[in-house]
């Protein structure tokens, strides 16, 4: 519960600085850039170097892939037949295909599942979700940032993406001793990753735009909460061999997840319609306390 009435609390509280103008009307910007330059960065490495490989985790780290996929699929025939802007379908396959899966994520599992769990919710977010964000993600904001960029300018902006030069660094020095101090230090600047998100969306959340917004609101927030999770349903529900039932419940649990605050900001900073994507966040993270039980109370019943 404290995550989420940190969540909350930061929330309210880039609301109140930017009503307050204790911050710069553009302090957002800077907000993002230390998340994607430093705090991304850290978490991926500390986190990447101690993962070993399990036969069970790669079904685990697959979920993020496949509903990336369904729902890039989704939002670009969804916004043809409405006639969405490009920034806007980029901002919605970015919080819409991409799931909370660390700081919301590993919380509910812990609570639901049990600590035994938590190794499969941290396969999905490191070797799924923000992988996906730092490779493919990267790929939709560049092309949906409504700047003209060739593949290969959108090749050097992935190459200088710092999460995914930190997942290089972290896989080739795996099998290195490294001073034991390193990893506490990156894990507490990693910390920082959701509080700062959630200022940052604070100063740009504007609650007066939910009526314009409301179509694609409810079609992100749709798909994300309720309908990600049930195309799964076939996959993981009835296809996985009883053996490893019970780790596709906390795949499936995980595929319900509000949308991921990392892959907001990496929206707001290519300007994929960042009211929209404020919004994604600022309401379907409080959302979830209500979608995510219900989905737990699901799988255990029929799963």
């Amino acid at each position: 519960m404290g995550n989420f009435v940190l969540l909350v609390a930061c929330l309210a509280l880039g609301v109140g600085l930017r009503a307050n103008g204790r911050l710069p009307g553009d302090a957002h910007t800077t907000l993002n850039a230390v998340i994607v330059n430093v705090a991304l960065p850290a978490l991926t490495f500390a986190t990447i170097r101690h993962l070993r490989f399990e036969p069970v985790l790669a079904l685990a780290a697959a979920m993020p892939w496949l509903v990336f996929a369904i729902g890039t699929a989704f939002f670009l025939a969804a916004g043809r037949l409405l006639r969405l802007e490009r920034p806007t379908i980029g901002g919605l396959i970015l919080t819409g295909a991409l799931g909370n899966t660390s700081f919301v994520g590993l919380p509910m599992i812990e609570t639901f599942f049990g600590r035994e769990a938590m190794k499969l919710g941290l396969v999905i977010d490191q070797l799924g979700s923000y992988l996906v964000l730092s490779t493919l993600g990267l790929v939709v904001a560049a092309t949906f940032s409504g700047v003209t960029s060739s593949w290969r300018a959108i090749a050097g902006r992935l190459v200088r993406f710092p999460p995914l030069q930190a997942l290089v660094a972290a896989i080739v020095l795996a099998p290195l001793p490294l001073p034991p101090w390193l990893d506490p230090m990156l894990l507490r600047v990693a910390d920082t990753i959701a509080p700062l998100a959630m200022l940052s969306v604070g100063c740009q959340l504007r609650i007066g735009q939910l009526v314009s917004h409301r179509a694609a609101l409810s079609l992100g927030l749709g798909f994300k909460l309720v309908l990600a999770p049930l195309l799964l349903l076939p996959v993981y529900g009835l296809l996985v061999p009883l053996a490893m039932r019970e780790a596709a419940r906390v795949t499936l649990f995980e595929a319900a997840m509000a949308p991921m605050i990392g892959a907001g900001v990496v929206a707001m900073q290519h300007r994929l319609d960042a009211p929209l994507v404020s919004l994604m966040l600022g309401i379907g993270i409080p959302l979830s306390l209500l979608t995510v039980p219900t989905w737990w109370w699901l799988l255990s019943t029929f799963g």
